[in-house]
């Protein structure tokens, strides 16, 4: 255990605390068992140890650990535990949980056998936490991390100070709302900053491996990650990363499953699965109608990737401007909003709104007449009647 004490006061003494992420004031950490779910890269091994230093002046009941480290290769998280409370620890903080076999039931029995404990863990976006062995639905309290808003984008890089908004409010007050960022920054040129290389927080660490490190990222996922919480074997993960480069050249499409599961070597419901497992895994956006859910494994209206900048670092050149528009706005409206397929327009957002995503000289002609329709534009700085720039949609969280 001393060596794991050691690791986790060097990796505490290098946090920079500046910068929080949205989350930081969302979480309540009084809840005894809390679980910080996201994407690899996102952010959520930092978020942890800013809480710690934020938060806590004795250490000595204080731990992090990585559950991908070696030593639990050969003990056990709960005989771990046990000594970490009898030397007067209370707050547990595992990272990488998914990493760990059988992670659901030690923890229910360690949440169970020790009143006194907090624990506070993270995992891959892709683990289903209510399918675990071990009993937490009752127990748990779950956040899920995503990549940098356009306005977080904006404070890391530029140390620029910005609120966020409701969707009322940017729907209702987009004039000013517009006119009083463009007081402090220009919009168009960062935007386009942030959609190629501004969603990982990693960005920080070089511009000229930004996109080399996305693809390690997702070979991560794809080769660790999933394998760690699906039943999946090698054959199965180059299907999973051939299906993905192949979205990758595709998107925005809508699906031919027959000809697309041919080309993979893979029958329709494996198709529906993968597909799933990706959108999970934080790879892939799928857009349904407003009926289905596709975790009914039912076929998509229209697949994208996840976000803008996977489109720079695996579309092989396939940066199309609209593409990127479209990825923007569901990867950043998503967050609070439920988005569907709609047959009038590009998305339907809770039910209520119907939004037409295109460039600057986009009109509202194909909305003409539908009630709480609007127009999201690109390369223009100002709202103006129902036409809203497209980068104000970043402004969400």
């Amino acid at each position: 255990m001393e060596k794991l004490i050691q690791y986790f006061h060097s990796r505490l003494k290098s946090i920079d605390t500046d910068f929080k992420r949205y989350l930081w004031d969302q979480v309540n950490w009084s809840n005894r068992l809390i679980a910080i779910v996201g994407a690899r890269g996102v952010g959520k091994t930092t978020f942890l140890l800013q809480h710690i230093k934020e938060s806590f002046k004795n250490l000595d009941e204080v731990i992090y650990v990585s559950m991908d480290n070696l030593y639990f290769g050969k003990n056990r998280l709960s005989d771990f535990v046990d000594e970490f409370v009898k030397t007067g620890g209370r707050y547990l903080f595992l990272d990488e949980v998914h990493k760990y076999s059988d992670w659901s039931v030690e923890i229910k029995n360690i949440y169970d056998i020790y009143p006194g404990l907090h624990i506070i863990l993270t995992g891959s976006s892709a683990i289903d936490i209510h399918k675990g062995k071990g009993d937490l639905s009752r127990r748990i309290v779950i956040y899920k991390m995503n990549g940098l808003s356009f306005r977080e984008f904006i404070m890391l890089k530029y140390g620029k100070i910005l609120e966020y908004y409701t969707l009322s409010d940017i729907l209702k007050n987009s004039i000013e709302i517009s006119h009083n960022i463009n007081n402090v920054i220009k919009p168009i040129k960062l935007f386009n900053e942030y959609l190629r290389s501004g969603y990982y927080p990693f960005f920080t660490e070089g511009a000229d491996h930004y996109f080399e490190r996305i693809e390690q990222t997702v070979n991560e996922i794809l080769e660790n990650d999933l394998p760690s919480i699906e039943n999946i074997d090698f054959s199965s993960i180059y299907k999973l990363k051939k299906l993905l480069m192949i979205i990758a050249e595709l998107v925005p499409f809508k699906p031919n499953i027959l000809k697309l599961s041919r080309q993979i070597g893979i029958d329709r419901d494996t198709f529906l699965k993968y597909i799933y497992w990706l959108q999970r895994a934080d790879l892939l956006l799928l857009l349904v109608s407003d009926t289905y859910g596709i975790s009914k494994m039912n076929k998509p209206e229209k697949i994208y990737l996840n976000n803008p900048n996977l489109i720079f670092a695996l579309g092989e050149e396939n940066e199309n401007v609209g593409t990127i528009r479209e990825t923007f706005f569901y990867n950043q409206v998503r967050i609070k909003h439920k988005i569907s397929y709609s047959k009038d327009s590009d998305f339907y957002v809770d039910g209520k709104y119907t939004f037409e995503v295109g460039g600057k000289n986009k009109t509202g002609n194909q909305i003409q007449g539908i009630e709480n329709s609007y127009v999201v534009a690109d390369n223009i700085e100002y709202a103006y009647r129902n036409t809203i720039p497209v980068w104000l949609f970043g402004f969400l969280y």
